[in-house]
């Protein structure tokens, strides 16, 4: 499978430039074959970025100039014939290609069609015929959430706000889209479609009756007895450990982000910020919630999968105490505080001397002493052994 993001950066007028994401299935001389593709549409590459991952995929940016236009409808027909003669070579397994366009009128990038499928066939654009708009049940700055239904199947609809639309809210957007695609998990929350085409853009999935466990926690103040909370501790590690497992890291693990059904199964939800995980296993650039934050995120120092570790552990704190992470402080003192201070939450003392250990290896300071998922479902599970939890 293949996909081709297009944007537009701020440029000259004379010498527009654009962006263009490649992100594919990973194969020999697929550098110098994009390279040459580029070249043979007598574009110029001014800088060029290419990554790959453990499990075998590519993502490969260019910023080129040489198209003499500003708009990219040409841009993208252009690169759609190029792929395909790329698609049409032996051993290719490049099934589509999706694009950004210009809004003229917004001076913003939109997706125009964030896949086209080369053979016709579309398995996960949502039929806004068939969507059905209920209930509003949250509301964030940049979207809202509502219940509604899809094909007579209840679904929980996130928005996109038209009017905060920007450049990187759209990257979040596709990078969420690309990502839901591919996990499958009774613990993930399930992924049911996307509308790409403006003026709508949303994220379709099933819908999760009983809301995130940071509702239940601080708004409906209720509170989990060690057997239930040891079971949402699993569903949450169980979740974690399948998206680690596929290269992926969430980056903004959180009460808020993890879902109840009506049967009490947790699933981890909201991808807007996750990423699939670079080859060299680190990542930089500061993301997440304060609250709940790695310090090595916080310091904007190359961090991996452990950083859902460290935010797993506050999450796991959250559960047993029903307060907020360092609610007598600021987001900022918090961070400050976790980075310089290596501030902790104060684990309650009728805490299990064992879930008290597990917490204390989760948040340890130093990335490489906090456990894998694997490890702490093991952990878990033998806790729940201890105290006659059946699972």
């Amino acid at each position: 499978m293949q996909h081709c993001l297009l944007g537009e950066t701020s440029c000259y007028v004379v010498q527009p430039m654009h962006e263009i994401t490649f992100s594919t299935i990973d194969k020999p001389k697929l550098l110098s074959q994009l390279t040459s593709l580029l070249g043979e549409l007598g574009l110029n590459i001014q800088e060029a970025h290419a990554f790959s991952t453990v499990d075998g995929f590519s993502l490969d940016v260019f910023v080129v100039d040489g198209w003499s236009q500003e708009e990219t409808d040409g841009l993208k027909d252009a690169l759609s014939k190029e792929i395909l003669k790329l698609k049409d070579q032996p051993g290719s397994k490049q099934k589509s290609i999706s694009f950004f366009e210009h809004d003229k009128s917004s001076n913003e990038l939109i997706p125009a069609c964030i896949e086209i499928p080369t053979d016709g066939t579309d398995e996960w654009e949502i039929d806004v015929t068939q969507l059905k708009i209920e209930k509003k049940v949250a509301s964030g700055s940049y979207g809202d959430l509502h219940r509604g239904t899809y094909c007579s199947q209840e679904v929980a609809i996130k928005f996109l706000k038209p009017d905060r639309v920007n450049n990187e809210m759209l990257r979040e957007f596709s990078q969420e889209v690309f990502i839901m695609r591919k996990v499958r998990h009774k613990n993930v929350v399930q992924f049911l479609g996307a509308c790409t085409r403006s003026p709508t853009l949303c994220i379709v999935t099933e819908f999760m009756a009983r809301g995130s466990i940071y509702d239940f926690l601080h708004k409906q103040k209720c509170a989990f007895k060690l057997q239930t909370l040891l079971k949402v501790a699993l569903d949450v590690a169980k979740g974690m450990s399948y998206l680690h497992q596929n290269n992926i890291i969430h980056r903004d693990l959180k009460t808020a982000n993890l879902l109840m059904d009506e049967h009490g199964l947790v699933k981890v939800a909201d991808f807007g910020v996750a990423r699939v995980q670079i080859e060299s296993g680190v990542m930089t650039a500061e993301t997440g919630t304060y609250r709940w934050m790695a310090p090595e995120v916080i310091e904007h120092k190359p961090y991996n999968h452990k950083a859902d570790v460290f935010s797993y552990a506050i999450v796991l704190w959250e559960l047993l105490t029903g307060d907020i992470p360092y609610a007598f402080l600021t987001p900022l003192q918090a961070a400050v505080g976790v980075v310089q201070k290596g501030l902790r939450p104060k684990i309650p003392k009728k805490t299990h001397p064992k879930v008290k250990g597990l917490l204390e290896r989760c948040w340890h300071q130093d990335p490489e002493q906090r456990p894998l998922f694997e490890e702490i479902i093991e952990m878990l599970q033998q806790i729940m052994k201890e105290v006659n939890v059946v699972v």
